[in-house]
């Protein structure tokens, strides 16, 4: 016997479900509970009756993207990164990608490629300024360089 993972929401509409099986709610309010409507939620105890707690996880899950980065290609990034374009931020590196390596991706998959990897955007820290006090300021009012009308 397989062992089943469930989420919070499965389980609630697992437990829903059941008690509609021993009459205790309604398909109607079965579905005003879960938030669905009440075709899905006759949806939902159809497949809870066919295939039993499993049918109320989703058929994807467990399933790999048919968009996702091939693995070669992520390699490929990786490796650019750490040897070409070592020290570029995100969006100078996407850019490069795209400009000079004819290898088009989101500044987002970048992002989530390098930091999978360890590689964090570099930050460069700018000493805090030391900007001079704004004519107009509280202590201008102090000094009785304004009056009132």
């Amino acid at each position: 016997m397989d062992t089943i993972a469930l989420t919070m929401r499965e389980q609630q509409r697992v437990t829903v479900i059941q008690r509609v099986f021993r009459g205790e709610l309604t398909m109607a309010e079965a579905a005003l509970v879960l938030g669905v409507s009440e075709r899905q939620s006759f949806r939902l105890k159809a497949r809870i009756r066919k295939e039993g707690v499993a049918g109320i996880i989703h058929g994807n899950r467990g399933h790999r993207s048919p968009r996702r980065l091939p693995e070669q290609r992520q390699q490929h990034i990786v490796a650019l990164t750490r040897e070409t374009y070592l020290g570029f931020n995100d969006h100078h590196l996407t850019k490069k990608l795209a400009d000079a390596e004819g290898i088009r991706v989101s500044r987002e998959t970048v992002r989530r490629l390098l930091r999978a990897e360890g590689l964090a955007s570099p930050r460069t820290r700018r000493p805090p300024s030391r900007a001079a006090p704004k004519a107009g300021s509280r202590g201008d009012a102090a000094a009785g360089g304004w009056q009132p009308p």
